[in-house]
């Protein structure tokens, strides 16, 4: 069975998730890391990828991005992957191999579940982090925690179960203190 894993980027000491607009957002996208990832490591993390999750709000800023950007590292990765869009007011989707799940959330994690190879990843947004949370369908959780308290920008947390235990898998900082934390979620 694949595992879904949630990617959860951007994000503040404070707890906050970059806001388009913001001095935090400004603040991650001057950094490398975010202009031209060159990870080899996140590179193939992606690449071994069976299908990319995202809700709504995240394909419309994900897929402009990736087709107008050729030479963006995860540009030619993510046009050929299959993605998968949770939206009950999306009605079509023009990025290649791209799909529209508006059914049961469950039902529908499970089928991408089923099968061999790969793993399943979540690139948002806060809404569907947080329906999959409810619904305990997350196996892991990465999180990019920033040098930075921002102060203002999207709690994603909020309206989440009260008990959510993670163990804690591994945590890597960069040569400009982001920390990449990996859980995994206890079965």
């Amino acid at each position: 069975m694949r595992k879904l894993i949630a990617t959860v980027f951007n994000y503040s000491l404070d707890g906050l998730i970059a806001d388009e607009d913001t001095e935090f957002w400004k603040f991650c996208f001057d950094l490398p890391e975010n202009r031209e990832p060159d990870d080899a490591g996140q590179l193939e993390f992606l690449r071994n990828t069976y299908a990319h999750v995202m809700g709504r709000t995240a394909y419309e800023g994900i897929a402009p991005a990736m087709t107008t950007a050729t030479d963006h590292p995860f540009s030619e990765i993510m046009t050929a992957g299959r993605k998968v869009v949770f939206s009950r007011t999306l009605k079509t989707a023009d990025w290649a191999n791209t799909t529209i799940a508006s059914g049961d959330t469950t039902e529908e994690i499970d089928k991408l579940r089923t099968g061999g190879e790969g793993h399943i990843v979540v690139w948002g947004g806060v809404t569907l982090w947080r329906s999959l949370m409810r619904l305990d369908l997350i196996d892991e959780l990465h999180v990019s925690m920033f040098p930075y308290v921002a102060g203002e920008g999207t709690r994603l947390f909020d309206g989440v179960p009260r008990s959510y235990a993670l163990e804690l898998m591994s945590s890597e900082a960069s040569r400009n203190g982001i920390v990449e934390l990996r859980y995994r979620r206890p079965r």
